[in-house]
């Protein structure tokens, strides 16, 4: 394959890999039946694009999008999001931005991680209030009801200036003196040339359906409990959408 590969000018992968995500959702549903049970009263509607910036230790291709368990141990992660287009109730959420970190001691669906979320300081309170729900889990809705259950401490939302580049697998974001992530396009061993791999989930992802699969140039941050540095590792860019209609 990278004989092939390095006779191409440009290598072009696409992956569809259907996947059930059923058992995994029954885990992470089960964990979050407690918090999302505490929930009263009735839950706004809400629906969100979202321009989805991911990166882990994982080796490329990250084994949890197939198996579900880690390659490296624990799972240590972060995220960053643009919302395209959206609201909260009546909230608008467009061209907010947040990020999401993560340090578990094992596959996310064992529970049990640390977390640490901000939220860009130009978000008004209503804002703020209103990604804070939607992370927490009590706004329901996939992924985040089901991912709540598996927090086990939570810092945060912290009000912090966020940078943020879009640009397909050259996105990026920074919050200086915290967090530093930037990605890069995997080159082929043999041609040096850039490659293009897609991970597709024709019957839906949990996070996203189409990831746009790169490396890390770039992975650090260091807030609290969640602290680590991996560069050269998994991450990903995609549109993801959230709603819990």
């Amino acid at each position: 394959m990278e004989c092939l590969s390095g006779c191409a000018a440009r290598l072009h992968i696409t992956v569809h890999y259907v996947i059930s995500h059923k058992a995994y959702l029954e885990v992470c549903m089960t964990q979050a039946a407690a918090p999302s049970q505490a929930v009263t009263g009735q839950r706004l509607p809400y629906r969100l694009k979202l321009h989805h910036i991911e990166c882990c230790n994982c080796s490329h291709g990250c084994n949890c999008q197939f198996s579900g368990m880690t390659d490296n141990g624990p799972c240590e992660f972060m995220f960053g999001f643009e919302v395209i287009e959206g609201k909260y109730g009546t909230v608008s959420l467009n061209g907010v931005r947040f990020v999401v970190g993560g340090k578990y001691p094992g596959p996310i669906h064992e529970g049990r991680g640390d977390v640490v979320v901000f939220v860009d300081e130009k978000a008004s309170a209503e804002q703020v209030d209103a990604v804070a729900t939607i992370l927490t889990g009590q706004a329901g809705g996939m992924p985040w009801e089901a991912l709540a259950g598996t927090v086990g401490s939570l810092e945060g939302p912290i009000r912090k200036p966020i940078e943020m580049t879009v640009n397909g697998n050259r996105s990026g974001f920074r919050i200086p003196g915290v967090v530093e992530m930037s990605q890069t396009p995997i080159k082929d061993v043999v041609s040096g040339n850039e490659k293009e791999i897609h991970i597709v989930y024709p019957k839906g992802g949990f996070l996203w359906d189409k990831g746009s699969i790169c490396t890390t140039s770039a992975m650090r941050i260091k807030q609290g409990k969640v602290v680590f540095e991996h560069p050269g590792r998994y991450s990903s860019y995609a549109v993801a959408n959230w709603t819990n209609q």
